[in-house]
């Protein structure tokens, strides 16, 4: 009950910060995990926008110079690295995964675990609006696509042989992906 009210209440802060933003934006924002401590919670909720997400359209020619070859080939043409050559497949720093192509803050370092797949796995996003799941035919079977929702960036697929809580696994290309370490408050 506590950990509602607190949720309750940072979400009431943020929203009367922002005069633009109604109290029942606040309700549409999915529970983050139990698992995120109510500190994470706080740092969490204030990154996210309470609001819908802004898409961000940009032509082909654009995303093209903004974003490398490699990225360029995952992100906007659902390519898929190699397996076990993504840089932040072995990361183990606190902080947050973010999108490559636009920065929304996508899974916390606490939802990552070692699938063993050659990919950054992770049981859960960091709410549930800042991804879309679309069904993929490729390849002559059904997957679930994970796209970034204010990009529409190809990030990978979600599968449901993840470990609990939720028995997700959203395998999720490096090259997709930036880091953004806690921030460390010095005493």
């Amino acid at each position: 009950m506590f950990r509602i009210l607190f949720i309750c209440s940072i979400g009431f802060i943020l929203t009367s910060c922002n005069a633009q933003k109604s109290t029942s934006d606040v309700s549409q924002m999915k529970t983050i995990e139990s698992t995120i401590s109510a500190a994470k919670i706080d740092t969490a909720l204030a990154r996210i926008p309470v609001g819908e997400i802004t898409k961000i359209e940009k032509s082909e020619s654009e995303w093209k110079s903004l974003l490398t070859d490699q990225e360029y080939y995952v992100i906007r043409e659902k390519g898929t690295e190699r397996a076990f050559t993504g840089d932040l497949l072995k990361n183990k720093q606190s902080g947050t995964y973010i999108c490559a192509a636009c920065q929304l803050p996508l899974f916390e370092s606490d939802t990552k675990f070692k699938s063993g797949t050659g990919w950054p796995s992770f049981y859960g996003p960091l709410v549930d609006k800042v991804i879309i799941e679309d069904a993929d035919y490729a390849y002559g079977m059904k997957r679930v696509e994970v796209l970034c929702a204010r990009c529409d960036g190809h990030l990978g697929h979600v599968f449901e042989d993840g470990p609990k809580p939720t028995g997700l696994r959203y395998c999720i290309n490096a090259v997709s992906l930036d880091f953004m370490p806690a921030k460390v408050d010095k005493p």
